[in-house]
Formats: structure tokens, C-alpha cells, sequence
């Protein structure tokens, strides 16, 4: 019963320090969710303890909690920044460790070597995506947050693989580097291979399971969110790191099917809700957790009278100044070498300043907390001959941990908006709406772009349709708030040109007879003079395909009335050609829908006019049971854009480039549109 009051208590916790974080957005939300477990442990006075099995809490709270960042990480920023990132992530997390552990041990010897070392390496993973979002105020730039995520979601493993070998060193009583190395080493690499085949296991089953029929939404997703427990568990038990493998199956991301169907689509949007409440909970309930720890563990430890109060203050402020020192000259000589060889410039001190925000901003939340609470309460227990022999300094580690991770985040919180602070600008009410009407033209021409990379020979047309419906959104939104389009004269000039260069590459090739290829060029110049209206002339270039054009068709005009030529083969030549070129410049656009130069319902109706045009002149006509296919898929397609148009709307809020009240009435309107999807179907 007092488990089940327990998990209660710090779920409604959770709860409520999420209104609390909209109602004063300046202080962070793991700072409020401190507090709340404050006042949990104060109010259920010694009612409230945390026993749990030091295993169990690993893989209960870090590896869903890595899987579900692994999966969602950035890949393409992650291999960009890759050398500051594994710098950070692997070099400073084993150089605080080293560091933090001599010193600590020098200052208080009572804290054996290998316990000095377990600290610093749990001190070395940060928690940067809860610190990036802390403030509403920071405005840190997009190297430095991109280095921080991708940071923390790499030191994680490499801070967790350091803490268990002092552990195991502390708990055997021996210790090689030899050893230890190879041991690192397999478990490293081990651990990445069983995060692949592990993977790729998981996604043969998922792939079994559909082939005979199981499309059961609740079974798949619970399927995904076993994953992270079962990779883990599974490298563990052949004795590689299970950290390391659950973060490459993240990476990976190979559970989650990449085709689009019925089951899938409500797979996707129940996954991504699913996750979404799962990630929130468990790093509220930790964060909850250490404030109800705070009490008890200061409580023993400000009653040691081996220690003074007064000293206890001061190793958690000296800790932290050490553990803030080591990186920020990590991230300085790490900066400098960036500018001086990367960009080729001067250092500034506002270069310095910026590297002072990523120190700050490398504060200590879940995962730091999360293995403190994995420290063994005993080296060995007891036996007949021997007693059990408690983990020396225990509560002494703990403590020290959480003050650390309290005065990281104060700073985070407090100091870093007054070193990057985002520039105070009042909006009017119509400023805000105009941002918002912007922003969700964004998402709309983002959700367009997603389903353009997602099209297959099978859902084309399906896609077609629901990417015509999205167009049309944005043609209503731009009419509403009277926002002119653009002209696409350009973009369509573009593809008489890229018509033209294909034409001419097969006439060059002899793939066509010069008199097909020159007239389809003729009605290409046509066509571009009507779209031109004559106000400008041809430009250059073309003057000598002109040229080129005129005298190969004088050439070949005496050819066009010759009995051998037979018009019915000269038309299927000309639809063969048109069907090329068309095919040609469908490739073409579908690579410009995501190009940010053009806008996106531009680029789109025209891919959808040439998509057109090819099956008309494949002669495909839709029979009864194509056309009942095609809206079965449609309902589909339509299921993924409004998840994607969610997610979209998500990210934008936490951008801050959507409003509340624009998020919210964005998301009113996509859940409505989700219910009659359903209503209908």
C-alpha cells in the first residue's frame, strides 16, 4: 500500500509541476519538480522511502529514457558536429571522472578511490534537453544546442559504463587498466553490436508478425515500447553494455515501420503519444524522486558529526566550481581549435562568453540521479565468517551529488538567461497572429514535404490527393488573412527548362527522330513565350538553342511529307519523349519541394500537374476497384499528415515560434479533423 501511495504521490506530482511550469515559465521545470518532491518528503514526514533494487532502477528509468532520446535524436546535426560531440562525450566525461575522483579523494579521504571515481563519472552526463528548454529567456545558439544534444545523448552511456567499472572495482577489490581496457572494449563494441542485431531481431518480428496478419495497433505498440527493456536486458545477460546497445537501437530506429497502411498510421500517432507521456513521467518522477531523497540523505549526512555543516557546504559548492572548471576548459581549447582551424578567425571574447553558456548549460538532472540511486548499500553482505560490509561514504556520495546537481541548475535556470539573453520584444496581438498564420503555413508546407519523401508506386495517388487537400489549406489561409502569393512563373520556367535539357539530351542520344524532338522543342519555346507574356526577352544562353533548333528543323521540313513517314509511329515517338521528360522533371521537382528557396504548395502543384500529365499519357485510367483502393489509402495518408502536422505544431510551441494560444487552437482543429477521419471510416 505504501508503494502504491507512493507512486501517487509523484505522479500527481508530475502533474501538477507541468501547470505550474505554464504559469511561471522562468523557473525550470525539474527545479519546480524538486520542489514538489521538497514538499512530498516534508508533508509524508519518514512515510516516504525509495527502495529499489539498484538494477531495477537502471533499466526501469535510464534505458526507456535513452531509447526514447536515441530515437528522436537529430541524426543529421548528430554527424555534423560529431568531433565536439564525441570530445565532450566520451573525452571530458573520462576526464571528470579522473579528475573529480584524485581530488576527492585528496580532500576527504574517508571516500575510497574507486567511490571518488563513481562520482565523477556520474557527474559526467548532462541533461542539456532538459536545460536547453529550462528557460524561456535563453537564446542559445544552433551550434552550441546541437553540440549539448547530441552530448547528452552519447555521455549518458559513456558516463554509466564508467561508474559500473568502479563499482566493479570497488565491489571485487581489484583492479587492471589491462583488464579493465579490454573489458571497456568489449562491452563498447559489444554493446554496438548487439544494438544492431538486436535491432534489425526486432524488426524481422515486426515484419513476421504483419505477414500473418497481426495488425493489432495495441500489440505493436507495446511491442515498441518493450524494446529499450528487452535490448537492454538481453546484452546484459551476454555481458555487454546494455546502455550502448539500447542507444544504437534508438538510433537505429529500425522497429518503427517506414511503409504507410491503416495499422500503421494509428501505430505511429498512438506510439508517438505514448512515448511522448512515457519520457515526461519518468524524468518527472526522477526529478520528483531526488526532491523527496534531498531530506533524508542531508538529514544523515547534517547529523554526521564527523563532518561540520559548514564543510559539507563547502565540498558541494568546491565540487561543483571543479566539475564547472574542467569542462569550461574543455569547451574553451575545444572552441578555439573550432574557430582558429574551422573558420579560420581571431578567438573573440564573445567566442569565451559562448563557451562559458555550454558549461552552464551542462547541468546535472536524471541521469546523474538515476545512478547515484544504483550504488550498492553494501560491498558484500554477510556471510558466516564475515559481516556485511556497508558501501563506504554512501550517504555521503549522494549528497554530494544532489547539491551538485541543485547548483547546476540553479545556474542554468538563473544565470545563463543573463548571458544569453533573448531579446525582450512585446508583441501586439496582431503581430502574434501574423506569426501564427506564418508558422502554421510552416507546418503545412512541412507536412507537404514529408509526404512528397514518403510516396511510393503504391500510395502515389493516394498522396496526390491529400497533398492537393493541404495546398488548398494554404491557399485558403493565404486568402483569409490576405497574404499574397508569390508568382511561380519562375519555378515553372524552371521546368520548361529542365524539359529542354532532357529533350535534347535524347535527341542527342538518337533515341528520337530529330523531326518529333524539334517540334516537341517548339512547342517547349511556345510555351515559354505565353508564360514570359513577351515582356522580356529569351535570355543568351538559349539564342544559340534557338538557332540550333531553326535550322534542324528547316532540315527535316521536307522530311515531314514524305509518304515514308507515318504519323501514327511519329505520335507514340512524341508521347514516348513527353512521358521522359515529364518522368525527368518530376524527379527534378520532388528534390525542390524541400528546398526552402521555393515555397512548398508552389513546388507541389506543379508536381502534382506533371503527375498528371504522365498518366494521362500512359493512358491509365482508374477502374472501379483502383479508385475505392486509392480512398482507402487516402484515409491513411491523411492519418499520418495530421500526426505529422502534430508533431509539426509540437515543435514549433517548443520553438517558441507558436503562441499558446495559437498551439492550442492549431491542435483543437488537427484532433478534430482526426475524429471525423475516424467518424467516416
Amino acid at each position: 500500500m505504501e508503494a502504491l501511495t507512493l507512486t501517487l504521490l509523484l505522479l500527481s506530482a508530475v502533474l501538477i509541476s507541468s501547470v505550474i511550469d505554464q504559469i511561471v515559465p522562468k523557473v525550470s521545470l525539474p527545479l519546480i519538480q524538486i520542489g514538489l518532491g521538497l514538499v512530498i518528503a516534508l508533508l509524508a514526514s519518514d512515510t516516504i522511502t525509495v527502495m529499489l533494487d539498484p538494477e531495477l532502477f537502471l533499466v526501469l528509468f535510464i534505458a526507456p529514457l535513452l531509447y526514447d532520446e536515441a530515437k528522436n535524436a537529430d541524426k543529421a546535426a548528430l554527424w555534423t558536429h560529431i568531433r565536439p560531440v564525441l570530445s565532450l562525450a566520451i573525452g571530458l566525461v573520462v576526464a571528470t571522472a579522473l579528475i573529480i575522483g584524485f581530488t576527492l579523494n585528496l580532500v576527504i579521504p574517508s571516500i575510497p578511490l574507486f567511490a571518488a571515481f563513481a562520482l565523477g563519472a556520474a557527474l559526467g552526463p548532462t541533461d542539456a534537453v532538459a536545460v536547453t528548454s529550462l528557460s524561456k529567456e535563453v537564446n542559445i545558439p544552433a551550434r552550441q544546442k546541437s553540440v549539448l544534444k547530441g552530448e547528452l545523448l552519447l555521455n549518458d552511456a559513456s558516463g554509466i559504463v564508467s561508474f559500473q567499472f568502479a563499482i566493479a572495482a570497488g565491489v571485487t577489490g581489484t583492479f587492471s587498466l589491462l583488464n579493465a581496457t579490454g573489458v571497456f572494449l568489449v562491452e563498447f563494441f559489444g554493446g554496438l553490436a548487439a544494438g544492431v542485431v538486436l535491432g534489425l531481431i526486432g524488426n524481422l518480428i515486426v515484419r513476421k508478425v504483419r505477414a500473418i496478419g497481426v495488425e493489432n495497433t495495441t500489440f505493436h505498440v507495446l511491442f515498441e515500447v518493450g524494446v529499450p527493456f528487452l535490448v537492454y536486458l538481453i546484452s546484459q545477460a551476454i555481458h555487454v553494455s546494455g546502455i550502448i546497445a539500447v542507444v544504437v537501437a534508438g538510433l537505429m530506429n529500425v522497429i518503427s515501420p517506414r511503409m504507410m497502411g491503416p495499422s500503421v498510421s494509428r501505430m505511429n500517432i498512438v506510439s508517438s503519444s505514448v512515448w511522448r507521456v512515457l519520457s515526461f513521467a519518468l524524468n518527472g518522477v526522477v526529478f520528483v524522486m531526488l526532491g523527496t531523497q534531498l531530506p533524508n540523505a542531508m538529514r544523515r549526512t547534517w547529523d554526521d558529526v564527523s563532518i561540520s555543516n559548514g564543510m559539507l557546504i563547502t565540498y558541494v559548492l568546491g565540487l561543483t566550481f571543479l566539475l564547472l572548471a574542467i569542462r569550461f576548459v574543455w569547451v574553451l581549447a575545444m572552441d578555439w581549435v573550432h574557430v582558429r582551424r574551422g573558420e579560420r578567425r581571431r578567438f573573440t571574447a564573445h567566442d569565451a562568453k559562448m563557451a562559458l553558456v555550454t558549461t552552464l548549460c551542462g547541468a546535472k538532472g536524471t541521469i546523474t540521479l538515476s545512478i547515484m540511486f544504483t550504488i550498492p548499500m553494501y560491498l558484500s553482505y554477510a556471510t558466516l565468517d564475515h559481516p556485511a560490509v556497508r558501501f563506504p561514504q554512501r550517504d555521503l556520495l549522494i549528497f554530494l551529488a544532489c547539491g551538485v546537481i541543485v547548483c547546476t541548475l540553479l545556474l542554468a535556470t538563473f544565470v545563463v538567461p543573463l548571458l544569453a539573453p533573448r531579446p525582450a520584444r512585446k508583441e501586439s496581438e496582431k503581430e502574434a497572429h501574423d506569426r501564427d498564420t506564418a508558422c502554421y503555413i510552416d507546418i503545412l508546407r512541412a507536412v507537404i514535404e514529408e509526404l512528397t519523401a514518403r510516396q511510393t508506386p503504391e500510395n502515389r495517388g493516394a498522396t496526390r490527393a491529400v497533398i492537393r487537400a493541404y495546398n488548398d489549406r494554404i491557399e485558403r489561409i493565404k486568402e483569409t488573412n490576405d497574404i499574397e502569393s508569390e508568382s511561380d512563373i519562375d519555378l515553372r520556367l524552371q521546368c520548361l527548362r529542365w524539359e529542354r535539357e532532357r529533350a535534347l539530351e535524347i535527341i542527342d542520344d538518337d533515341a528520337v527522330s530529330p523531326v518529333v524532338g524539334y517540334r516537341y522543342l517548339s512547342r517547349l519555346e511556345r510555351t515559354e513565350r505565353l508564360l514570359r507574356h513577351g515582356a522580356e526577352q529569351a535570355p543568351l544562353q538559349n539564342l544559340a538553342l534557338r538557332l540550333r533548333a531553326l535550322l534542324r528543323r528547316g532540315l527535316y521540313a521536307v522530311i515531314r511529307e514524305l509518304p515514308g513517314a507515318a504519323a501514327p509511329a511519329r505520335t507514340e515517338e512524341l508521347r514516348q519523349l513527353q512521358l521522359d521528360c515529364a518522368n525527368y522533371v518530376i524527379a527534378l521537382l520532388e528534390i525542390t519541394v524541400s528546398d526552402s528557396a521555393v515555397p512548398t504548395e508552389d513546388a507541389t502543384a506543379l508536381l502534382l500537374e506533371y503527375q498528371n500529365a504522365r498518366l494521362a499519357l500512359q493512358e491509365q485510367r482508374p477502374t472501379i476497384t483502383t479508385a475505392i483502393k486509392v480512398v482507402d489509402r487516402a484515409e491513411d495518408v491523411r492519418r499520418l499528415a495530421l500526426r505529422l502536422e502534430l508533431e509539426q505544431i509540437q515543435a514549433m510551441y517548443e520553438d517558441e515560434r507558436l503562441t499558446r494560444e495559437g498551439a492550442k487552437r492549431m491542435r483543437e482543429n488537427v484532433n478534430l479533423m482526426q475524429l471525423d477521419l475516424e467518424d467516416q471510416v
